[in-house]
């Protein structure tokens, strides 16, 4: 599995940002799809996951409200639509594909987003 995200960038308080993540390679619905960020001197954390099986995403309770995980499978395209952005949000997102039942986890490049007036 290959991933590239796409649609980071500088963007002003309050504004929005969607994320794009491509995938390549098998089985895109076998796996469960996820965002995370890391700033600067952070730890990488969660920040919007959907299952594999569909059901109803989840979020970091920092992003609830504002951001949005959704796929489409046809194009095995997954996004995260982040709207309200505040500066505490800068960072760089990055894109995840597990499938934790075979022990497989693959991650993109990642994407800068600074939120900045």
């Amino acid at each position: 599995v290959h991933l590239v995200e796409s649609g980071g960038g500088f963007v002003q308080p309050g504004g929005s940002l969607r994320l794009s993540c491509a995938a390549s390679g098998p089985f895109f619905t076998w796996y469960d799809m996820s965002w995370h960020r890391q700033a600067p001197g952070l730890e990488r954390e969660l920040v919007a996951i959907i299952s594999s099986d569909g059901g109803s995403p989840e979020y970091a309770d920092s992003v609830k409200g504002r951001f949005t995980i959704s796929r489409n499978t046809a194009s095995q395209m997954v996004f995260l639509q982040m709207a309200n952005l505040k500066a505490e949000d800068t960072a760089v997102y990055y894109c995840n594909l597990a499938w934790p039942s075979r022990g497989e986890s693959h991650w993109g490049h990642g994407t800068q987003v600074t939120v900045t007036s």
